[in-house]
């Protein structure tokens, strides 16, 4: 089977491509905006460049493929859903047979999250396609999340408007593997939540968090307001501003706080829970933004 991944050169996308090439079952061809970085041992996919921008290259490197991981876009949500757009439709005027797609727990087109929107129409046109379709709602990344709590390991106060939100909080790798796992599976047809295994509230993190750090961690709820004001004070993007304000709206409106038992269920694996990411990382970090 010919299996293409986008976002290869990104860190998910790209060990959802090594996962596959390293089965040594399939042709895997790795597809990125520019040209890979050297390659590493091992069974390695084949680099193919397309932007998500440009159609008649995303065209090019989807013909003969015989299953498409998508890895969404990045960037101002309006640009994110004519990326996403150019990419459902390559894939169907190349002929993919299955299309397995990342999109978000909170994939509703009434979300407040605006990436949550995005995700929403994305799922739709997916639906509209007419290729089979298998989807990975993902949860927000452990790791995107302990970036957050950089400030709190010296000020031991981890300041976020979520008030009693709750959050099902998965690991980057737990996701990778599930978009693989889906890959070589038959198309479900459906959308499968992608959880961590337990959904605790931001008091509760700040609590795990100042455990490992050893040093006490407490959680302020600041007002939506005040938590931009901080960002922009921070030096944040106007728009990063609204994407990570608006993440927080959805999240107390609890849409993140589900829990599922999918990554065992696709991986054979149970998910690692925030306090496994905490000990697998010496300090926060991850990543960069909350599409």
């Amino acid at each position: 089977m010919r299996i293409a991944v986008t976002g290869a050169a990104g860190r998910l996308g790209g060990q959802v491509a090594e996962i596959l090439a390293a089965t040594g079952d399939h042709q895997v061809v790795a597809v990125s905006r520019r040209p890979a970085a050297g390659a590493a041992p091992g069974p390695r996919p084949a680099g193919a460049v397309a932007d998500y921008a440009d159609l008649p290259a995303l065209r090019a490197v989807l013909r003969g493929v015989d299953t498409l991981v998508f890895v969404s876009s990045d960037g101002e949500a309006v640009h994110v859903m004519r990326h996403h757009e150019n990419v459902i439709q390559a894939a169907t005027d190349s002929g993919v047979g299955h299309i397995v797609a990342l999109s978000a727990l909170d994939a509703d087109v009434g979300s407040p999250f605006c990436y949550g929107m995005s995700y929403g129409y994305t799922e739709q046109m997916l639906y509209d396609s007419g290729c089979a379709v298998s989807i990975a709602r993902a949860s927000i990344y452990t790791e995107f999340f302990l970036q957050l709590l950089t400030l709190a390991r010296t000020s031991n106060e981890i300041r976020l408007p979520a008030a009693d939100g709750r959050i099902s909080l998965v690991s980057r790798a737990d996701v990778g593997r599930c978009l693989a796992a889906l890959a070589v599976g038959a198309p479900t047809g459906r959308h499968h939540d992608i959880t961590g295994p337990e959904a605790p509230g931001v008091a509760t993190i700040a609590g795990l968090a100042g455990r490992q750090w050893g040093t006490p961690v407490s959680y302020a709820d600041v007002t939506p307001a005040d938590f931009q004001i901080e960002l922009a004070r921070g030096g944040e993007e106007s728009w990063w501003c609204y994407a990570y304000s608006t993440m927080f709206d959805s999240v107390r409106e609890q849409r993140w706080a589900s829990v599922s038992g999918e990554v065992l269920r696709l991986t054979g694996r149970p998910p690692a829970s925030v306090q496994d990411v905490l000990a697998q990382t010496a300090a926060p970090g991850g990543e960069a933004r909350p599409g």
